[in-house]
Formats: C-alpha cells, sequence, structure tokens
C-alpha cells in the first residue's frame, strides 16, 4: 500500500521488453542511432511540431535545470509557483545550471499561479534592470505539485502575461500525462499553441524506468541545449536505453493509458476518504494525487497497518491530536484493490 509517490513504481512490462529488445548488438553512442531518431520523430508527430528538436535526459530535475538554462541567463529572473518543484526539491539545480539566475516564487491556490498573480508579482518583483537582474522565464507545472491542472485557455492566459513581459515559458511535464489524460485534449493545445517554449516531459513516474523528454518548440536553441546538456554530465552515451522506453511507452497511447488509470485510482481513493469520519479532501482531484485532511488517530492507524503516503507539505509534523494533512499519489501500477486496502487501514 505505497501511495507515497508514483517514483515508487515499477516499470511497465511493454517498457521493460522494449528495454530488453533494445539490448541486441551494437549501435552508435551518445543518441545517433535509429531508435532515438525514431523515439524523436514520434514525438515531433505527436505534438504536430515537425520543427521542434527533441532531446532526452534520465531525470526531471536535469530536464527543468537545462530548460531554463536556454530561458534565462544568470543575472535573469524565473518566476515560478511557490510550491513548484524547481522552488523547493532541485537543490539549486535551476540556478547551477543558468549559471546563478534568481527564482522569485509566486503564490496561488491550488498550486496554480493565475493571471493576475504573475501580473502581481512583476509589479513587486519584476523591475528590469542592471541593478535588479533582467526578466527571463515563467515555469508552470501541470499538472501541479498539488495535482490539479492547468487549461490550455489557463496556459494561453499566462503566456500572454509572460510575453508582455518579456518572459519566455517553460513547462514542467513531470506528470503531463497525468494533466492531458484529465483533460483529453491534443498534446500541441496544452503546449507551444498555448505559447509554451519548452516542455520537459515525464516517463518516468508514468511507467518508464527513467527518461525525460526536453521538447524546444523553438529549434534554434537546440544546438545550445546538446553544448548544456554534455557540460552537465546529463548526455547517456548509451542513449538508445532512453529512447526505446519513449518508443514504447507512447506506442498504441500507453502512455495516456497509464495516467487514465492512476488517474481514475487516486478519484476512488478520493471518494472513499471523504465517507471517513473527521476527513476532508483538500483539493479537488484532477490528476493523480490525493490531498486531504485526518485526525491523528486514522493517522497513526494507517502508519501501523502498513499504508505508506507523505504528509503535505513536507515540512509538517504530525504531532500530538492535532488533524495532518497528506498526500496521497497513485500510479500506473495502483491497483483497485491497493485503494480497499487503503481505505481499510485507515477506517
Amino acid at each position: 500500500m505505497n501511495f507515497a509517490s508514483d517514483n515508487a513504481g515499477g516499470v511497465h512490462p511493454r517498457i521493460m521488453a522494449a528495454l530488453a529488445a533494445a539490448n541486441e548488438g551494437h549501435v552508435p553512442s551518445y543518441g545517433q542511432d535509429s531508435i532515438t531518431r525514431a523515439a524523436q520523430d514520434r514525438l515531433r508527430e505527436l505534438f504536430d511540431a515537425p520543427e521542434a528538436a527533441v532531446h532526452f535526459v534520465a531525470s526531471g530535475t536535469a530536464a527543468n535545470a537545462l530548460s531554463l538554462s536556454l530561458l534565462a541567463p544568470g543575472w535573469g529572473k524565473v518566476f515560478c509557483h511557490a510550491d513548484a518543484h524547481v522552488q523547493t526539491s532541485e537543490a539549486g539545480a535551476p540556478e547551477f545550471m543558468t549559471g546563478g539566475a534568481k527564482l522569485v516564487p509566486v503564490p496561488g491556490a491550488g498550486g496554480k499561479i493565475t493571471p493576475e498573480a504573475l501580473a502581481e508579482a512583476l509589479v513587486v518583483h519584476g523591475r528590469d534592470s542592471v541593478h535588479a537582474g533582467r526578466n527571463a522565464a515563467l515555469t508552470l507545472t501541470n499538472a501541479t505539485e498539488w495535482g490539479t491542472v492547468y487549461t490550455p485557455d489557463e496556459v494561453d492566459a499566462l503566456a500572454a502575461v509572460a510575453r508582455d513581459a518579456g518572459l519566455g515559458l517553460h513547462m514542467d511535464g513531470a506528470r503531463f500525462a497525468n494533466a492531458l489524460a484529465g483533460l483529453d485534449v491534443a498534446p500541441a493545445d496544452l503546449t507551444w499553441r498555448a505559447g509554451v517554449d519548452i516542455l520537459s516531459l515525464g516517463g518516468t513516474k508514468d511507467g518508464c524506468m527513467g527518461v525525460e523528454a526536453v521538447l524546444i518548440f523553438d529549434p534554434a536553441k537546440s544546438e545550445e541545449f546538446e553544448f548544456r546538456r554534455k557540460r552537465a554530465g546529463a548526455l547517456v552515451s548509451k542513449h538508445r536505453y532512453l529512447a526505446a522506453q519513449v518508443l514504447a511507452w507512447l506506442e498504441g497511447d500507453l502512455w495516456l493509458q497509464l495516467a487514465r488509470h492512476a488517474n481514475a485510482m487516486a478519484h476512488e481513493l478520493a471518494l472513499g476518504l471523504a465517507r471517513l469520519p473527521g476527513v476532508r479532501i483538500d483539493q479537488r482531484v484532477e490528476s493523480n494525487a490525493v490531498f486531504a485532511t485526518i485526525p491523528a488517530d486514522l493517522h497513526r492507524r494507517a502508519c501501523a497497518g502498513g499504508l505508506c503516503y507523505h504528509l503535505w507539505p513536507h515540512s509538517q509534523k504530525a504531532e500530538d491530536d492535532e488533524p495532518v494533512g497528506v498526500r496521497l499519489v497513485c500510479g500506473w501500477d495502483t491497483r483497485l484493490e491497493d485503494v480497499t486496502g487503503a481505505l481499510q487501514a485507515l477506517a
């Protein structure tokens, strides 16, 4: 009953089989192989972006930090949600990869930035000068750290504010598949058509072993990304193993099937939790995560019963008999019996 993170799940059998198949023979290294080219072409087709540059890395932190390094110089400012992964959980990697760019946290309910909040942050923190630094980028997380999802219209509205302020727009799509599955829109509608310049597309949380794709919708920035990726130690020599994951993940829309299943399990879990005495669902379930406040005795009983999840926010401590906020994340391999077992442990 592990609901701590979708990172904790295994690799989907079809993706593992693709890795085994890619293990035959010798092929060129560093992305010069036919498997990598096929995966890049498939993503361009899927996003209806034939000119986009597509690159693969092994971690979301590398994808985000390297992407932002294309948009922000060392004296730049990157606006992000206060709970964004780049702000709370990447050990200064965006600042390091950009050569010192400053992250400017923007508040917002449910992990989302509104156009009004961004405009206000630009008034308060957006002085663009040799003293204050240059306004450089906005990064959005979709689905957000609170499990909420930006719609294409919401992204478009934020992109308009960003453009007026001279900001490039990056999207952290570690759970992009979950966002897309919840909206049922085309990938292009949620990215470049809505004004996104660079997407970090996450596969690791959605059934892959470890791969993230960076889609750069302005191919002129591609060569710079390649140099930055190599200098950062993020260019994988046996690149076929990254690309093979992506091809299998996308084949037959497996990536969306897995995301839909994870989302559905989260909805089932939230419905069950809402029926328990003293439990409050804190955030509408729009992807694969459930956020709730539960009584302290339920929390102790759940932990004793083997249920694994995170307190939310992470800085929170379970003390005395105060209710605690929790985050439970469902993955592609979460079973209905896992949900049932979790609810029984809490009952």
